[in-house]
């Protein structure tokens, strides 16, 4: 399986070996070059496909014959969304799981408290979710990750052991922030592009036609148009015979420290 650490001993091994022919045979510059291009069309590959599992592993499906699928949200809680979606998931008995950012608790602590009173479990998406995120330290990714572990405990009482990485991006730096802090990182292999699509016929058939054992749904409950087709995407999910379970439960997994 192509990794972080095969890749960089291949590339290695092959520019050092192109060193040693170059001694008796000239290469040209343009070779180094396009080498050196095609490994970091691979890098940038791992780095933006949460399912790569390029420099760590990131649970993105289980593997199951079971029509058992499970939702998650990520970048809440909003007031505009989050008490809205939380309104149809109890009307229809489904737990989801939400991907809170801790930045976006502060004023809305009453929600927080609704999402673990109403039985759905929260992960850790990071304190800030900054745009640079990608490009802190390890130590600085790790602090902003405990931050929001703190506000969470302040809230709730529990401590998230789930972490989703902004973005979905992952890199050296991140894999030691999660190995350190002891998190399990969790993505996603249904993407139900709802911060891009926002008519509502379109994202329901985006997310509806992708449906199989052992997904894992990314919404966002900041958007108006996953509020919007919420009911209709349980009912049809249910019509179509799956189940829609809690993560912790698909993943057999522990959801907090």
């Amino acid at each position: 399986m192509l990794n972080f650490r095969n890749t960089n001993i291949y590339f290695v091994t092959l520019i050092c070996i192109l060193v040693v022919i170059n001694i008796f045979y000239f290469i040209p510059l343009p070779i180094y070059l396009a080498i050196f291009l095609i490994y970091s069309i691979i890098v940038f590959y791992g780095c933006y496909n949460v399912n790569s599992q390029f420099f760590l592993k990131v649970i993105c499906s289980v593997k199951t014959d079971k029509k058992e699928i499970a939702i998650s949200f990520d970048d809440g809680p909003v007031i505009n969304y989050t008490p809205g979606i939380l309104q149809v998931l109890n009307e229809n008995n489904v737990k989801a799981a939400f991907f809170c950012i801790g930045d976006r608790i502060n004023g809305n602590e009453k929600i927080l408290k609704q999402l673990h009173e109403d039985g759905h479990i929260i992960g850790n998406h990071s304190f800030s979710h900054s745009f640079w995120f990608d490009l802190f330290s390890s130590e600085k990714m790790l602090d902003d990750m405990k931050q929001m572990d703190n506000k969470m405990v302040q809230v709730t009482g529990l401590k998230p052991k789930f972490f989703r990485p902004p973005y979905g991006v992952t890199n050296p730096n991140l894999r030691k922030a999660i190995l350190k802090g002891n998190y399990i990182p969790i993505g996603w292999n249904v993407r139900s592009m709802d911060t891009v699509i926002k008519d509502k016929e379109k994202l329901f058939k985006n997310v509806s036609r992708s449906l199989r054992p052992g997904a894992i749904i990314l919404f966002h409950d900041t958007s108006k148009a996953t509020l919007e087709i919420l009911p209709r995407f349980i009912q049809e999910t249910i019509r179509n015979g799956y189940d829609i379970v809690r993560l912790d439960t698909l993943l057999k997994l522990d959801a907090y420290a």
